[in-house]
């Protein structure tokens, strides 16, 4: 199994990212964790859509077909963004280096992190905004999808919620270094939407338990 690094410019084991996320960097982090999760979540919704076709589930065709398709799109684009949050994060870890020797370089380093906390913060972003249209395909697939691999839609659900809620976290952890007003609102308003995400996930969650052990 392999994830995208574009750092790299090549395809990385899990074992390598693994190896990098956990070493002494400042990327890749958990923004870049938080991606993969909504990656894989992506990969098993679309895995389970792909078992819910053929003749027993003509009827809800292209509800699986719409699945299948947007599934995959995310997937990409979450993929993406593990080497996006990676890059954003490190200007960041580029920005606290600089000197800050006279009151001059104080300013410009407090002015070259906050800018960089805006830019960090949009993969985090963008993995919540993911989640909801992910949330929306797992909502769609629950009441029809292949009973069989039920637990596998259970377990994309509880992935969107882990990886929409670290990524609150992170958003809210570069808000306090924001002072672009504009910015602190957009991204006040981006964490704001994600307890209903949440709440919506374990929805999912529980339908699906409490249908198998029916």
């Amino acid at each position: 199994m392999t994830v995208s690094n574009e750092l790299a410019g090549r395809d990385e084991t899990i074992a390598g990212f693994l190896d990098k996320l956990a070493a002494r960097t400042a990327a890749p982090a958990g923004g870049a964790a938080a991606a993969l999760t909504a990656a894989q979540a992506a990969a098993l919704l679309a895995m389970v859509a792909r078992y819910t076709t053929g003749a027993k589930y003509a009827a809800v065709a292209q509800t699986v077909e719409r699945v299948i398709r947007e599934a995959d799109q995310l997937r990409a684009e979450c993929t993406d963004l593990i080497a996006a949050d990676a890059a954003a994060f490190g200007s960041v870890a580029a920005a606290y280096a600089l000197p800050k020797d006279t009151a001059v370089q104080q300013a410009a380093r407090s002015a070259a992190i906050a800018a960089a906390l805006v830019t960090a913060s949009e993969p985090p972003a963008a993995v919540i905004a993911a989640g909801a249209r992910l949330l929306d395909l797992a909502e769609a697939l629950a009441p029809a999808g292949n009973r069989t691999v039920l637990g596998d839609l259970a377990a994309a659900a509880d992935a969107i919620r882990a990886a929409t809620a670290t990524s609150r976290i992170l958003v809210e952890a570069n808000l306090t270094g924001i002072t672009d007003a504009a910015a602190r609102e957009r991204y006040g308003e981006t964490v704001a939407r994600v307890d209903p995400l949440l709440a919506r996930a374990d929805a999912v969650t529980s339908a699906v338990r409490a249908d198998l052990l029916r």
